[in-house]
């Protein structure tokens, strides 16, 4: 058996701890071990964070000359997030209307990014509590970060190998 939902949600604080709780409970009610949980259900408020804070109406990154550059995306005033559980792994999967990740996140290996200097502690963060992260831009839609972790479960649980 496996589990996936998503949620769309409007850019506005009170909706990472919605979506934090709601990641929190579907781990639980499948039997997912609490640490798993706890690690997984940080990297998505900080996923969730940076599209509340970035994943709104701006001016597009990239290089003079790009068909994008210096353009305002459409924003539609929500970010989505999608998780899927199944015997092996988590993914979840975040993605909002704004400018996009900076080309030097998205072409290089997360591992080698430091982002100390583009205020991305946050994505520090992710990388961290997650075995396996991609940062992605969708031209004209903005930005998608998705992130794995191989789970482990608790006694008796639901969802198990």
């Amino acid at each position: 058996m496996s589990i996936w939902w998503s949620l769309h949600l409007r850019r506005e604080a009170a909706s990472v701890p919605l979506a934090r709780r709601f990641l929190l409970g579907t781990m639980e009610t499948a039997g997912v071990d609490p640490d798993v949980s706890f690690d997984l259900s940080l990297a998505l408020s900080e996923a969730c964070a940076n599209a509340v804070e970035h994943g709104g109406e701006r001016t597009a990154l990239g290089e003079p000359g790009d068909s994008g550059y210096g353009r305002t995306p459409p924003d539609s005033g929500q970010y989505r997030v999608t998780a899927y559980l199944d015997g092996e792994k988590c993914r979840i999967e975040v993605s909002d209307s704004g400018p996009g990740f900076p080309a030097v996140r998205v072409l290089r290996p997360a591992a080698h990014i430091s982002c100390a200097a583009e205020s991305g502690r946050g994505l520090d963060l992710i990388e961290q509590l997650s075995d396996h992260v991609q940062f992605a831009n969708r031209p004209g839609r903005g930005a998608v970060v998705s992130f794995d972790k191989v789970l482990k479960w608790q006694e008796g649980a639901l969802l198990t190998v």
